[in-house]
């Protein structure tokens, strides 16, 4: 289960006197995702992926990232969502091919363009089981009397349960609850990281499994946002409203990215955090406590993505066996 934080480019730095660039009150929102037995973390310069090989120790790989090229369309509202959104899904798929061979033995689980295949038929997948499906479900009411308000709410209501029943199911297959338990491990790391808190198993193991950037958080606000732009079409025919349930993925996507960005800045005022709540409530059915070698996974992760931002943050001890790197 792909879970991704959505950045919040918040960017100030001040220099060290050893020229080192360190964190001010402003700072660049960091996030990631879980993959198979590990996690990526995900910077301004690098994206890193940690996974743990069958004999426990970690494999890295490193993801350059076009810092000129992201700072050009994240000026643009709500097209820097569908850009961010594409390329959160091209590198989570090299992440999780990544992982899939490290796990398995081999050094890459698929080719690039079989990788590229499977997102675009994901991405259908998708679309028809999330979207299209509940507008065809709902429309028998119409037969039966229903007006149009109740139709949409309907249509509203199936897509919630069918998120909410597809991630519950798959949370039951064991191998995606340690993704969970990954996912776990992420948003504690990163919020130690905001904290302030030394990264260490110790210190992130107290951190609180839930975080306001999360892609869960993401689905349901993409839920709330479609119930308004597809009832403004209510009164359409139906093959126009199927079409309007794929062409407009994109800018519902955009739209709730443009909306979890402003619930992030203003997280710290208490309003912000009731009217968050809902959507953060979602994020305990893809998580799960993570055991200690999962935490120190993850920060193993964001050192290297640190590092390559220059941010100076404590050395990690040198004999800690669960950070051990394969060769």
């Amino acid at each position: 289960m792909d879970k991704t934080y959505f950045r919040v480019p918040l960017n100030t730095w001040k220099v060290a006197e050893s020229g080192s660039k360190v964190m001010d009150k402003k700072q660049f929102s960091y996030g990631g995702q879980a993959v198979l037995e590990g996690v990526m973390m995900r910077g301004q310069h690098q994206a890193t992926v940690a996974v743990r090989d069958p004999s426990g120790e970690i494999a890295y790989k490193h993801f350059p990232l076009d810092v000129q090229k992201r700072a050009r369309w994240e000026r643009l509202p709500l097209i820097r969502g569908v850009v961010l959104l594409w390329d959160t899904l091209n590198l989570g798929t090299r992440a999780l091919n990544f992982s899939a061979g490290v796990v398995s033995g081999e050094q890459e689980a698929f080719s690039k363009k079989t990788s590229i295949g499977a997102m675009l038929v994901a991405l259908a997948f998708a679309v028809g089981l999330f979207f299209v499906t509940p507008l065809l479900l709902a429309s028998l009411s119409g037969y039966l009397g229903a007006s149009l308000l109740l139709r949409e709410i309907l249509e509203g209501g199936v897509r919630l349960a069918l998120v909410v029943g597809y991630v519950v199911l798959v949370g039951r297959i064991p191998e995606i609850q340690r993704v969970f338990g990954y996912h776990g491990a992420e948003h504690k790391t990163v919020n130690a990281y905001e904290a302030g808190s030394p990264l260490t198993v110790a210190s992130v193991r107290h951190c609180s499994l839930i975080h306001p950037r999360c892609g869960t958080s993401f689905l349901v606000v993409v839920v709330v946002i479609s119930f308004g732009v597809f009832l403004l079409l209510g009164g359409l025919p139906l093959w126009v409203r199927v079409l309007s349930r794929v062409v407009l993925v994109p800018l519902i996507a955009a739209g709730a990215y443009e909306l979890l960005r402003l619930l992030a800045t203003h997280y710290h005022r208490p309003w912000v955090r009731v009217l968050a709540a809902p959507a953060l409530f979602f994020q305990k059915l893809t998580t799960r406590e993570p055991d200690d070698l999962m935490i120190a996974t993850a920060i193993a992760a964001l050192r290297p993505v640190l590092a390559a931002d220059g941010v100076v943050v404590q050395e990690k001890p040198r004999d800690d066996p669960m950070l051990a790197v394969s060769a």
